[in-house]
């Protein structure tokens, strides 16, 4: 991992922290009283379960694995990431999907493949942490927390602390 000094010239700080306590206002204001959270592994699935959590919800938020859908999926195989797991009934619902960077929209697209193998919601929505642009695909989030400029040499992930606490990792490619 090749992160420059906080105060270097041209460095990214990012709170992860901050930027959830902003994901937490919009997703309040997103949220109906029968919409359900589902999050995208790995990050997006500990922004679900988190936000579960802070907003007193029952039951777990699901998670969906992009795995099976990638269209890169004979380069990469299967990751090592969570499986889809749904706790609640596809069929009508209304689903709020949660992702630590939307990029590309590549995994957003296989996620919605794998969303719609378990059966079809009345309405999908997305809310990420951060939007880094770089769209190859017509995707977008309807909130994202940050939105950040970085080059395509660089990729920006989540991470937690054995505690919970989040932060970023920026890597070059």
């Amino acid at each position: 991992m090749s992160t420059p000094p906080p105060n270097a010239p041209g460095s990214l700080v990012l709170d992860a922290e901050a930027l959830y306590a902003e994901l937490l206002r919009g997703v309040r204001s997103l949220r109906g009283a029968d919409t359900r959270l589902a999050g995208i592994a790995s990050g997006g699935a500990w922004l679900a379960e988190r936000l579960q959590k802070d907003l007193q919800l029952d039951g777990a938020p699901g998670v969906l694995s992009s795995a099976m859908h990638r269209d890169d999926f004979a380069q990469r195989g299967l990751a090592a990431s969570a499986q889809t797991s749904l706790p609640f009934d596809v069929n009508g619902a209304d689903i709020l999907v949660l992702d630590d960077v939307l990029y590309t929209g590549r995994t957003l697209r296989a996620v919605l493949n794998e969303l719609y193998d378990y059966g079809r919601p009345a309405r999908v929505r997305l809310a990420v942490l951060v939007d880094r642009g770089g769209r190859e695909l017509p995707v977008q989030a309807d909130y994202a927390a940050a939105r950040v400029a970085l080059p395509a040499s660089q990729s920006l992930a989540l991470a937690r602390t054995e505690g919970g606490h989040f932060h970023f990792q920026v890597q070059e490619a």
